[in-house]
């Protein structure tokens, strides 16, 4: 796993890409831990549907940032396989 400074070092994307794209995973993962601490089930789904709503803001900026970038994609290629 890469550290933060590390992610923030890397590629050519703005900072300001890369801190919101932190941010937003930084709270899917309270929200993920908030689930599972969470008993009622109406409670759970409100903050599965601000999970979601986050998500949707991540693939949007993975949608944003194309795959015609050769540094990233032979990152995640790396990654993957």
């Amino acid at each position: 796993m890469k550290t933060f400074k590390q992610f923030l070092n890397e590629g050519s994307y703005p900072l300001w890409t890369k801190a919101v794209t932190a941010g937003l995973v930084l709270k899917v993962r309270n929200l993920s831990i908030q689930i599972d601490r969470e008993v009622d089930v109406a409670k759970q789904n409100v903050l599965i549907g601000q999970q979601n709503k986050l998500l949707a803001y991540l693939n949007g900026l993975g949608i944003a940032v194309g795959t015609n970038d050769q540094q990233l994609m032979t990152s995640v290629r790396s990654k993957i396989g």
